[in-house]
């Protein structure tokens, strides 16, 4: 979550915002999260777990 934090720190195009899962239910089983963390990039999940940044980097610039 930091990396995300420090990306949209850097660029005003890009925003991060971290949900508890368990304080969001339908929110969660929209994003159809089974992990944490959950990536979702526009509305698109990228990615569960937590990875080292070079792959969260992957993840979130992937199409």
């Amino acid at each position: 979550m930091l990396l995300a934090y420090r990306c949209a720190f850097a660029s005003e195009r890009v925003s991060a915002t971290a949900i508890e899962a368990n304080e969001f239910p339908q929110l969660s089983q929209e994003m159809q999260v089974w992990a944490v963390p959950r990536v979702v990039v526009d509305g698109e999940p990228r990615g569960d777990g937590s990875v080292p940044e070079p792959e969260f980097l992957r993840r979130i610039l992937s199409s």
